[in-house]
């Protein structure tokens, strides 16, 4: 865990968050500012800060956050219709929290290109 870090806090319950699902190795949680009708966080229990940083034998954790997503997405009933899912990667993407995290948006139409 990094001391600083705003998801290592909410993976420890030391910050409040409303949580959607937690399993042993990732959590998800509701965004604090959605951008969508459902913008849910998915966040993995080690702290990586950003996708660059991810190892080789990590792949499997980012296939349990991308299940995790769309099981999400099913049970917020926005699978049918389509959802999107993001992961920013430094600054100029967005990213303000150094931890790697997984948008799931959905619930309204996204347009092209989405900056």
């Amino acid at each position: 865990m990094a001391e600083e870090c705003l998801f290592c806090k909410i993976w420890a319950k030391e910050a409040p968050a409303k949580e959607v699902h937690r399993g042993d190795d990732v959590l998800a949680f509701e965004d604090i500012r959605p951008v969508a009708p459902v913008h849910i966080l998915v966040i993995p229990k080690d702290h990586i800060p950003t996708i660059k940083d991810l190892k080789p034998e990590q792949a499997p954790l980012l296939l349990r956050m991308i299940d995790l997503a769309n099981q999400v997405a099913r049970d917020r009933g926005i699978s049918r219709d389509g959802y999107r899912l993001v992961i920013n990667q430094g600054p100029q993407a967005g990213q303000s929290v150094y931890h790697l995290h997984l948008h799931v948006l959905g619930g309204r139409a996204m347009h092209w290109p989405p900056g």
